[in-house]
């Protein structure tokens, strides 16, 4: 407690604050003589003080002044004498240098603590690229800077800028060894930079298809021993070889990277040893190739290596062995979490948050990816293996499906199931596939409506449209927005000619699924029925920048400008069409129709030739062609082309008459009197081949005239008589519905009946004759021209079909009616 020191309370708190110390005076220093010659003199050799306490008098002091001699002076004011020195010693030297003060002599200089009196620091010093280090450190810049252009151009698709950037990278970098030898630090070469030049430059000639260059560059690499691990790049020299079908070199190179490739790489020596496999299905060695299958799905099993295995037992046929690859196929680990967690909870909303964030992450649409196309590798060898392991195909089929309901893939089993439908279609079995795919009736919707949807495309196949309808309403029950529903059940619609409501049906499926082609294909069908022309136009032009190469789509957009009166846009899209197929017969003969409407007949005639050659059974290409050389004057070339046209339709009269008229015209009289009685011997009652023959044999002056004659008198007279019978016929039907109306309903009918029923039987008959008011060919060449240019008379006012049956109209392609048939 000694050392504890109590407060009295007399005592102020606060004495001693306005107390004034002379010693801190500053206002008298420049009168202060003492400290004014102390300033003027070394300031940093003072002694230390002597006081024992700052402000004690200490008495008299000497002061070294810069001539040497030592003046003892008395401070002013009582300040402590700073340097002073007793009794004449020498003064000591401190190694603290005070701020502010110079050791210089020169007087009256500022006080400058902080030297900004010099002025700015002087710049620095350049350096200097002179030097060989400097330009060996600017060169593999370059180097680095070129192989990374090389490798962005490449990652870009500009495989010949990769190419040149990965050349001139090797250029450089040789001129950078030759540098370090010559300046003599060739120990210090950068072999990580040699080594990268090299190997980008292999990869660039790879992806150039350059391969034996790339083999060389990648060898250069591979023989040099100063390169650590540089016997692996033999795996990159194996794909080359493969590439080129080299296929033993191939194997040779995996086993020799395999041998260089220790047990810690384990996942590098699994790929090897399926690339291996690869190489022996490409070789046909099935039993090799099953080896390095069974060695990797023991070590470390995957979907790519089990479907290849089950490849192989197929090959060889291996029923049991297939059931076996099969089960360890769907027993493989994907190694990705459940769907069922990116669900979010309605209890904890920062996990939602968490949920939402990685909903669409790209680890989950990888993880996504991977089971797509794990189920399609189990699709696949289930459809390939059904019919092979089991006898009957349907056994085999319920056995995938068994050992699939039992695995990780459950919901693939229904799938399977449908797929067994579609086989039984691809066999014609169509009763078996009507009913399995019934018994998805009960199923769950999704099944269920991708079963009804294929129901109704079969009956809409087979014009059943009640069927059809049924269960397209049902496949729309089950799932609304599946649009391969929507699209049978408009279709369905559509053949009931009510185009508003199929139009609202493929709306409906466009609004479910925009990319569906189909449905905009019917719509743009519909609005053309509807006469919509200008929003039919629209649809097929979204139609076309879907598929852009569809001729079917193209060949639409030119019948619409052709109903639009634009035949320059019309000609415009054919010449497209034939430009994706160009030996479509229908095509060109189309664009021949327009050609010759616009009056351009050379280039008419040039596309109505090459549909000719590809197709040469076009009834109305073969007339055009015959009375095109006809009214040129070329008649003996228009003969082939109506003889063609008889042996197409051997029953018309026509095209025989044209030939024996083409002969008649080329002078040649006698061919042309045999044809005639050739078709007299084929059609006796054909008043127009008589009338030729009476003509013929009067100008030849013939016996044979006489009889002709006769036989066409005879014939004139029963055309006549026949033609009175029709009259009379028309005549007693009429009278007999007058009376019908007056007498008893059931005595009426049945006169009507047979009166009605027996003139039309005459007047068709007649109507199958060649008429009596058919103009008689004169010698004159207009005439002949008018009566060969419409041989058909009111027969060419029928539509003319489209470039392919499928495009018609009122046909339907497979792929319009349902999606679902054939799933891949």
């Amino acid at each position: 407690m000694e050392h504890v020191h109590l407060a009295v309370e007399e005592d102020d708190l606060y004495s001693g604050y306005n107390d004034y110390n002379p010693t801190f005076d500053s206002e008298e220093l420049e009168n202060d003589v003492g400290f004014q010659q102390a300033v003027r003199t070394s300031h940093g050799r003072r002694p230390p003080m002597t006081a024992k306490f700052p402000g004690t008098p200490i008495g008299p002091r000497s002061l070294a002044s810069s001539f040497g001699a030592r003046l003892h002076m008395a401070s002013s004011m009582g300040r402590p004498m700073t340097g002073a020195v007793q009794d004449g010693s020498a003064r000591p030297m401190t190694a603290v240098k005070a701020a502010g003060y110079t050791s210089s002599l020169s007087r009256g200089s500022a006080f400058d603590p902080l030297g900004q009196s010099r002025g700015p620091a002087p710049a620095l010093e350049a350096k200097n690229e002179d030097t060989p280090e400097e330009k060996i450190k600017i060169l593999e810049k370059k180097v680095n800077d070129l192989i990374e252009e090389s490798c962005m151009a490449q990652s870009t698709g500009a495989l010949q800028v990769a190419l040149e950037k990965a050349k001139e990278a090797g250029r450089k970098e040789r001129a950078l060894v030759r540098q370090r030898e010559q300046s003599g630090s060739a120990d210090h070469i950068n072999l990580d930079l040699t080594y990268s030049v090299l190997l980008n430059l292999a990869n660039q000639y790879t992806n150039n298809e350059m391969y034996p260059e790339a083999l060389n560059s990648y060898q250069i690499i591979v023989k040099n021993k100063m390169f650590s691990n540089a016997g692996r790049l033999k795996v990159n020299m194996a794909n080359i070889y493969f590439k080129q079908k080299n296929y033993p070199k191939a194997i040779k190179f995996y086993r020799m990277a395999l041998d260089q490739i220790t047990n810690a790489h384990k996942e590098m020596r699994i790929k090897i040893m399926q690339n291996i496999g690869v190489v022996f299905i490409c070789m046909g060695q099935y039993t090799d190739a099953i080896t390095s299958f069974e060695h990797i799905m023991s070590e470390s099993p995957n979907i790519k290596t089990g479907f290849n295995l089950i490849l192989c037992y197929y090959a060889i046929g291996d029923r049991e062995r297939m059931k076996k690859a099969f089960q360890k196929l769907i027993s493989v680990p994907l190694g990705i979490d459940d769907e069922d967690k990116y669900i979010p909870s309605n209890e904890d909303t920062s996990s939602n948050m968490v949920i939402e964030a990685i909903k669409n992450d790209k680890l989950h649409q990888m993880e996504r990816d991977l089971k797509t196309l794990a189920e399609k590798y189990i699709m696949t060898a289930a459809k390939l293996i059904a019919p092979a392991i089991e006898t009957l195909f349907a056994t085999g089929f319920d056995w995938c499906v068994d050992m699939v309901k039992s695995s990780q893939y459950v919901e693939l089993a229904n799938d399977l199931e449908i797929n067994k439908a579609i086989t039984y279609l691809r066999q014609k079995d169509f009763n078996q596939a009507v009913e399995t795919l019934k018994a998805f009736e009960k199923k769950d919707s999704r099944v269920k409506s991708a079963a009804a949807t294929n129901l109704s495309f079969l009956y809409f196949l087979e014009k059943d449209h009640d069927q059809a309808d049924r269960y397209a309403d049902l496949a729309m029950n089950a799932d609304r927005y599946n649009p391969a529903a929507l699209i049978n059940k408009g279709n369905t619609v559509f053949v009931k000619q009510d185009f508003e409501k199929a139009a609202e049906f493929y709306k409906e499926a466009l609004r479910n699924d925009s990319s569906c082609t189909e449905g905009l294909y019917n719509l743009g069908l519909t609005y053309k029925r509807l006469n919509r022309l200008e929003e039919a136009l629209d649809c097929f032009l979204k139609l076309h920048a879907i598929l852009r190469n569809s001729s079917q789509v193209m060949y639409q957009l030119a019948s619409l400008y052709e109903l639009l009166e634009n035949p320059e846009q019309a000609i415009e899209w054919l010449m497209q069409v034939i430009s994706v197929t160009p030996t479509d017969a229908q095509a060109l003969a189309k664009l021949g129709e327009l050609h010759d409407g616009e009056g351009d007949k050379s280039q008419a005639f040039q596309y109505y030739y090459e549909s000719f050659r590809y197709f040469p059974s076009n009834i109305h290409v073969i007339e055009w062609l015959g009375a095109y050389y006809i009214e040129t004057q070329f008649c003996e070339k228009a003969i082939q082309y109506f003889e063609r046209a008889t042996l197409i339709q051997p029953t018309q009269v026509k095209w025989q008459l044209m030939v024996a008229s083409c002969y008649r015209r080329s002078g040649n009289s006698q061919k042309a009197l045999e044809t005639y009685k050739e078709i007299h011997r084929k059609f006796p009652e054909n008043v127009e081949c008589l009338r030729f023959l009476v003509r013929l044999c009067t100008d030849m002056q013939l016996k044979e005239v006489q009889d002709y004659a006769t036989k066409l008198k005879k014939v004139e007279k029963m055309k006549e008589i026949r033609e009175q019978r029709i009259k009379s016929g028309r005549e007693g039907s009429a009278r007999s519905r007058r009376e019908g109306r007056e007498s008893s309903a059931g005595s009426a009918d049945s006169g009507r009946s047979s009166s009605s029923t027996k003139g039309e039987r005459l007047s068709a008959k007649m109507r199958s004759l060649p008429g009596s008011n058919e103009p008689y060919e004169a010698s004159s060449p207009k005439e002949l021209d008018a009566s060969y240019v419409d041989p058909l008379g009111p027969q060419m006012d029928r539509p003319k079909t489209g470039v392919k049956k499928r495009v018609e109209d009122d046909d339907f392609a497979d792929e319009e009616l349902g999606d679902d048939l054939l799933p891949e």
